[in-house]
């Protein structure tokens, strides 16, 4: 059996791979200059010509780009902003953010965009053991996210028979599961563990069931060795955590099986790891904020995207062969995200780490932050709930805030609610609600 979709670029030695990332990267920066006058204004801010980009490291005279300038970008010059650099006759399909955090950030693919996310996208999926035999249940969904299309796309390409239901209707992914023999699932952590969940009520034995690798991606969580755990036993699969963004691509980076790290899809994308608040490059091994480039996007290129997400970055070898760089761990934190509490600072995927480690609770909780009326003290409770009414161990709370203090470095209140308290969610998960009295 091949080992690679693309044996050629998958294991290009690292001196080609940085010269090919580099011709690209000139050719982006040219045409972002010379096309697009939201780029070039930035450009001429900062001083930088594209001649001026002679190697990787010339990146970084350019300014960083973030979600909040584009959304500001599109405001001023509705509906796309002056970020398009392909001409219109060229232009594919529109793909805006989700906007769970703001308003949508719309990106276009160009039809080029679309063939070579349809063929990145096919890499990864191979590299974790998807075959053109397979059956794909996609549970991403088909809205206006992108994974859902890329994923569809990348199966069709690979000659998978593929089972469109996308991020709804979990007792229809329980009957297909059952009765078409789905091979692979692809879902957010959440979803996917929702579906576990169900199994299990239904009575249902996952290795009974033809699953046999999990996709998941989304939201963080896959990585985590209690989260992984859940996915795998419920489900009866191999889990991997796979990556993406609607800005920059989705499904542009994933575990191989070695599940040893995010693989980058470097030929396509130039990847680096920025201090948060200096925003100067950090050495490999060092956790910082990932920072991505288009290196072929044709419609809307991204230079020098801040994701706001924390990776690491390493280009060391994996035992898989591939020579492009990992983040080992995968994403580490969202900065979105950050709870900031009596003078600590953590974040969801540190409590989704404590509270998935104990078999009497189930998957779900969520951390509430609210100001006491009486003494105007923030106050920070996490919910979470019992997995079923057997084998409640009455000392858990306490055991449970102990695992907290180590993990946060703070003691929040615990509150076990019963089984089923707690919302389901098909898609992202939201972790925090926030109620804080603010002045």
């Amino acid at each position: 059996m091949n080992e690679y979709y693309d044996t050629h670029i998958e294991t290009l030695p690292r001196d080609e791979l940085k010269k090919l990332q580099l011709q690209r990267l000139r050719w982006q920066v040219e045409r972002c200059y010379h096309l697009s006058p939201f780029y070039r204004e930035r450009l001429d801010k900062a001083g930088v010509r594209p001649e001026d980009i002679k190697s990787l490291d010339d990146i970084r005279r350019i300014p960083v780009v973030t979600k909040q300038e584009l959304r500001a970008e599109q405001q001023q010059h509705p509906p796309f902003g002056r970020y398009v650099v392909a001409d219109k006759s060229d232009w594919g399909e529109l793909h805006p953010s989700t906007g769970t955090t703001g308003v949508p950030v719309n990106t276009i693919w160009s039809k080029r965009d679309v063939a070579n996310i349809t063929d990145f996208t096919a890499r990864v999926l191979w590299g974790a053991g998807v075959r053109p035999a397979d059956v794909i249940q996609n549970g991403f969904s088909y809205g206006l996210w992108v994974a859902g299309m890329s994923v569809h796309y990348a199966a069709q390409k690979m000659g998978c028979f593929i089972i469109p239901v996308g991020a709804t209707m979990t007792n229809r992914h329980i009957d297909y599961l059952s009765l078409v023999r789905a091979t692979v699932l692809t879902a957010t952590p959440s979803f996917g563990l929702h579906i576990a969940e169900r199994l299990r009520e239904e009575g249902v034995d996952p290795e009974k069931l033809a699953l046999r690798i999990g996709l998941f991606g989304g939201e963080g969580g896959t990585e985590t060795t209690s989260t992984r755990r859940r996915l795998e036993e419920g489900l009866g699969i191999d889990a991997y955590d796979i990556y993406g963004l609607a800005e920059i691509g989705p499904t542009m980076a994933c575990e191989c099986t070695e599940k040893n790290g995010l693989h980058w899809v470097e030929d396509h994308f130039l990847i680096e790891i920025l201090h948060p608040e200096t925003k100067e490059p950090l050495p490999p091994g060092e956790r910082g904020i990932l920072v991505i480039t288009h290196l072929t996007r044709e419609a809307t290129p991204m230079l020098r995207y801040w994701t706001n997400d924390y990776a690491v970055y390493t280009d060391e070898p994996c035992p898989c062969g591939r020579t492009h760089g990992r983040s080992p761990g995968g994403i580490l934190g969202r900065a979105d995200d950050m709870v900031i509490y009596r003078g600590a600072k953590f974040y969801p995927i540190q409590v989704e780490q404590v509270v998935r480690k104990y078999p009497e609770l189930s998957n779900e909780f969520k951390i509430v932050l609210e100001t006491e009326p009486a003494s105007g003290v923030d106050k920070c409770t996490v919910l979470v709930e019992w997995a079923s009414s057997a084998g409640r161990a009455p000392e858990l709370e306490q055991r449970l805030r102990q695992d907290m203090k180590e993990a946060l470095g703070v003691t929040p209140y615990v509150q076990i609610l019963e089984a089923g308290s707690l919302e389901r969610t098909t898609f992202k998960a939201k972790r925090v609600e926030d109620r804080r009295v603010r002045e």
